[in-house]
């Protein structure tokens, strides 16, 4: 076995806004393991509310080369890094080359049921409501939208949203940006916008409150839920999860927290961090059947990989082989 790690820039269409900042680039790291004829692939988006860098991402990656090279397996590998974008992709890479080795496609190696194209949400950046608005319009032939918001001024930005996009379901991500005097506030007014789903509203280390508070919207938890172990204080709180396999460390541990969530009678959103297919297409496994599909990563790019997802407008079709998988 051989390992690589590279780290890669994707330009961005215009600039993506969040309540944390804005970006230009999407930065990932990529994992290529190598037997072979055979090269298995995993990418993963570094994300720095996590305290995570390309720098820290490919230091904790380097620890497990020498172990990897002398035949550590995917399986023995996922106690070695926590949950987190390292072991993502090392995760991705593993099935990928397994996948690759056999000559099956992922559905068949886990094993279920044979993909079917998915209706993703359409991310719409943090702006001023008029810039919105005009997004808005731009999209207005997309079915989701997901708008993201700050605190401030957000009852305006959707207000603007749903007047440039009068037919489109509309979800949106606080990114922890909300207190509890606003969330009191602001729910009355998405409920008249016909808003279908929050994500995120608190802090995760403060989100005690929704205990106790109406939840008329249903309620998703992002920075709340990583992996398996998130579960227990998140029932209660919230009625759905965000699984992210940057958050979980891989598909391994995504698809056990889906069928946990399953069984705890949760509702499940499958997101992505802005990156390309590569980082898609193990998403897109675990994104079919669920409630809310957000794996719009490769739409908000002006550059992808070769043989990328195809999209029929915010239709995502089955990936090739060739990407991943």
């Amino acid at each position: 076995m051989k390992v690589k790690l590279v780290s890669e820039s994707f330009l961005i269409r215009g600039t993506f806004t969040i309540s944390r900042g804005s970006r230009t680039h999407a930065n990932v790291v990529v994992v290529e393991l190598q037997q072979g004829e055979y090269i298995g692939r995993g990418e993963c988006v570094p994300y720095a509310r996590y305290g995570e860098s390309i720098e820290s991402v490919l230091a904790e990656l380097e620890t497990l080369v020498a172990k990897i090279e002398s035949g550590l397996t995917r399986e023995q590998m996922q106690s070695l890094l926590p949950a987190g974008a390292a072991r993502n992709a090392l995760d991705c890479a593993y099935w990928d080359l397994a996948c690759k080795q056999q000559g099956q496609r992922i559905w068949e190696r886990i094993p279920v049921a044979q993909p079917i194209s998915l209706t993703t949400a359409f991310t719409l950046s943090l702006d001023k409501p008029e810039r919105m608005k005009k997004a808005a319009i731009d999209n207005a032939h997309r079915p989701l939208l997901k708008l993201k918001l700050a605190g401030e001024g957000d009852i305006a930005r959707v207000t603007a949203v749903r007047e440039g996009s009068p037919k489109a379901r509309i979800i949106v991500d606080a990114n922890e940006g909300w207190d509890e005097a606003l969330y009191i506030e602001i729910v009355p007014e998405l409920v008249k916008l016909g808003v279908e789903m929050i994500e995120q509203p608190f802090p995760a280390d403060n989100d005690a409150a929704l205990e106790h508070l109406p939840r008329p919207i249903t309620l998703c938890a992002d920075e709340s839920c990583h992996d398996r172990t998130s579960l227990p204080k998140i029932i209660g709180r919230y009625d759905m999860i965000n699984i992210k396999l940057d958050k979980t460390g891989g598909l391994t541990e995504a698809l056990e927290l889906k069928k946990a969530a399953q069984q705890a009678n949760l509702q499940i959103m499958v997101g992505c961090m802005l990156a390309t297919s590569l980082a898609m297409a193990p998403a897109f496994v675990i994104a079919q059947g669920v409630d809310v599909v957000d794996l719009d990563g490769p739409l908000l790019l002006a550059e992808d990989r070769e043989s990328p997802f195809t999209f029929t407008e915010s239709l995502m079709h089955v990936c090739d082989a060739e990407l991943w998988g």
